[in-house]
């Protein structure tokens, strides 16, 4: 492809770019909200036509009229100068001035002089000084000088005629529409009513819309609905408040239902391995009988695992807990284990969450860590929303392509970071299976001890 070539596609190729990119740019500062993207919606149409109507009535409406009333107001000063030139003489002043007082309403004056002011400082809205100036210059032909800024309610118009100056005071609104501020008036008026209707209307059909948005997060959670929840809105947000009723209560009676046929298992598993244990102390201090002693207390252990699992602690109910008691007893664990622990809480120390599942969650990652490295750092940090908890220790660590795979349920590792011969597997499907229930996550990483990182973040 020749230099040409490539200049010319890069040139095509610009303002594509450029319209990327300021799309980009209008997609990073519009508003997310639904509340905030409908008052667009509406306002934004309404600023448009106002302002398109504002502008036809600038240019035609206002501009005309200006013209208009300019151009009798020069008439009306054409007219004494030809009067003027046709009686010179100063007797005749008196009575042009006194016809132009009270025929046209212009107070004149004839001052002898061969010299205009200096011209003055256009002001920043001179739609008048424009026109009237075009309209001195068409009619009348002479040199002039127009003050449209000095006195907001008067214009002065002075015109050179031989050896003489002729000065003309007009009121503003013989020249200049002055009245049609009002109509923009009414318009910005009328506008910022109808956006205040507009504001509250959408608050009252975007209520419901957040109301089902706090009972979902709620039940995602793991917490109670709030109270007097009703579907509530329009026809469509009904619907969905209506449908997410129904599907809070299947999902809450299938937990039913499977809390209790755990339980039933439960129960029956737990009668038969008493039987075990009762049917081996019968049998006494046998020694071949060591490894059904052992197979029977990993049999226990199991069943406690898998029915943890199943269960979740969905039951509990949401209350306070305090971080700085958890890590407490987590140092005195570390004491157990003959492991180095520490902890650091940056925020307020009290959380709200289940407290026995929360603690469980925190407890088995930090047991997790205990079992493989000698070092353990926990730290606690809280904003205005999240709750963030990470578990650092010096381990082996997990390789990444497991990372994932450690938290399905039954899931060994056959490298060095692996579940001992007592384990279920199930440690670490547990802890984040607490933390989705509480509407967040929990994640693995590398840490800066050199073993593996692991993050629990959680709404606060």
């Amino acid at each position: 492809m020749t230099t040409f070539e490539t200049l010319r596609r890069d040139l095509e190729r610009a303002p594509l770019a450029g319209w990327r990119r300021l799309a980009r740019w209008l997609r990073r500062r519009m508003p997310t909200g639904l509340y905030a993207r409908s008052l667009l919606i509406i306002i934004l149409p309404m600023v448009l036509l106002q302002a398109v109507v504002a502008f036809v009535f600038m240019e035609r409406h206002w501009q005309l009229v200006t013209q208009r009333l300019s151009q009798a107001v020069t008439r009306d000063i054409a007219a004494i100068i030809d009067l003027i030139d046709t009686y010179p003489e100063d007797p005749a002043y008196a009575q042009i001035i006194r016809i132009a007082r009270e025929r046209l309403d212009l107070i004149v004056s004839i001052e002898p002089g061969t010299e205009l002011p200096p011209p003055r400082r256009k002001p920043f809205f001179n739609i008048l000084d424009e026109i009237l100036s075009d309209e001195i210059v068409r009619q009348i032909r002479r040199p002039f000088w127009i003050d449209t800024v000095g006195d907001s309610g008067v214009v002065e118009v002075r015109i050179l005629l031989d050896k003489k100056v002729l000065r003309v005071y007009a009121r503003r609104n013989q020249a200049y529409a002055s009245n049609t501020h009002i109509f923009l008036l009414w318009m910005v008026g009328s506008a910022l009513v109808l956006i205040g209707i507009s504001i509250l209307f959408l608050r009252g059909q975007i209520r419901p819309i957040l109301t089902l948005t706090q009972a979902a997060e709620s039940f995602g959670k793991g917490q109670k609905m709030p109270e007097g929840f009703a579907p509530r809105g329009a026809n469509e947000v009904r619907r969905a408040g209506l449908a997410f009723i129904l599907m809070r209560e299947r999902i809450e009676r299938q937990m039913e239902q499977r809390t209790a046929m755990l339980t039933g298992v439960s129960h029956d598993l737990r009668t038969i391995l008493t039987r075990f244990k009762l049917q081996l102390a019968l049998a006494g201090d046998n020694p071949d009988l060591q490894g059904l002693h052992k197979d029977v207390e990993d049999m226990q252990s199991m069943l406690e695992g898998y029915l943890s699992f199943a269960r979740g602690d969905a039951e509990e109910d949401v209350g306070e807990l305090r971080l700085s008691d958890l890590f407490e007893r987590l140092a005195m664990e570390a004491e157990l284990h003959d492991r180095t622990f520490s902890s650091e809480i940056d925020g307020d120390d009290e959380v709200l969450a289940r407290p026995n599942a929360f603690s469980r969650l925190v407890g088995n990652l930090v047991s997790n860590a205990f079992r493989y490295a000698k070092t353990v750092r926990v730290e606690a940090r809280r904003n205005a929303k999240w709750l963030t908890i990470t578990v650092d220790d010096d381990g082996p660590g997990i390789p990444e392509r497991s990372r994932e795979d450690v938290f399905k349920p039954f899931f060994r590792l056959d490298e060095a970071r692996n579940l001992d011969a007592s384990g279920t597997g199930l440690g670490l499907a547990i802890a984040r299976d607490i933390a989705r229930s509480h509407g967040g996550d929990v994640t693995l990483s590398d840490s800066p001890l050199g073993g593996l990182r692991a993050t629990v973040r959680v709404p606060a």
